[in-house]
């Protein structure tokens, strides 16, 4: 089965300050063959950067995110205010946003929902896992869903 690969243009973007998490994650996707157009952050900060084009990404020309991974636990700014932050902005507001988290405790994963979180994923205890975990979420989000895009 041949399964759409994210256009050019956009990217994943996997927001977490464990660089062990981000490789991982990256590892998993190419596992299961989306492992183009990955580009990763490593706090709050940057990926509002990101997104605005500010700091080290103001000259440089990023792909449009079509989806973010956030993790809510990061440094400088939680991904609990980057969520809120993306959803009331109207350039970045209909990203899905899904949470990665090692929190699997009732009240981040309501709070994160109602402050406009797409899906919560649980960050699992295996490797394997994570790939099975990963070929859903690929399924999902570029075979079954429909997204819409907004360039940055």
């Amino acid at each position: 089965m041949n399964i759409e690969k994210p256009d050019s243009d956009y990217c994943i973007l996997i927001a977490d300050d464990d660089v062990d998490d981000q490789y991982m994650i990256k590892q998993a996707f190419a596992s299961i063959n989306l492992n183009e157009n990955i580009q990763t952050v490593n706090d709050g900060v940057e990926l509002l950067d990101y997104l605005h084009k500010k700091g080290k990404y103001k000259d440089i020309e990023t792909p449009c995110p079509k989806i973010i991974l956030l993790d809510l636990n990061m440094p400088k700014k939680d991904g609990r205010e980057c969520l809120k932050e993306i959803k009331k902005n109207s350039k970045f507001n209909r990203i899905p946003i899904i949470i990665y988290s090692t929190s699997s405790n009732p009240d981040d994963i309501s709070y994160a929902y109602e402050i406009g979180a797409s899906s919560y994923i649980t960050k699992p205890y295996s490797y394997q896992e994570l790939v099975k975990i990963m070929e859903i979420f690929k399924q999902y989000w570029f075979k079954i869903v429909k997204t819409s895009h907004t360039s940055l």
